[in-house]
């Protein structure tokens, strides 16, 4: 694989992290609203957010956002 195609690929997991940050912060917003937030699903969901928070803080960090 070339440093192109790496790059394209890099870009596609980027976006999907980034993808799946929103989707699971709408989902934790529809749950808060239902008063769930002490719901197994949430909790894991808050688990979930708070790894691609840090993959994407990793990225920052190393200026590759």
């Amino acid at each position: 694989m070339n440093n192109e195609e790496r790059l394209v690929q890099f870009e596609k997991m980027k976006k999907s992290i980034e993808d799946q940050h929103a989707d699971i912060v709408n989902k934790m917003d529809r749950l808060r609203a239902e008063g769930r937030q002490k719901s197994a699903t949430y909790m894991q969901l808050m688990a979930n957010k708070m790894t691609f928070e840090n993959m994407l803080k990793l990225y920052e960090l190393y200026d590759i956002d």
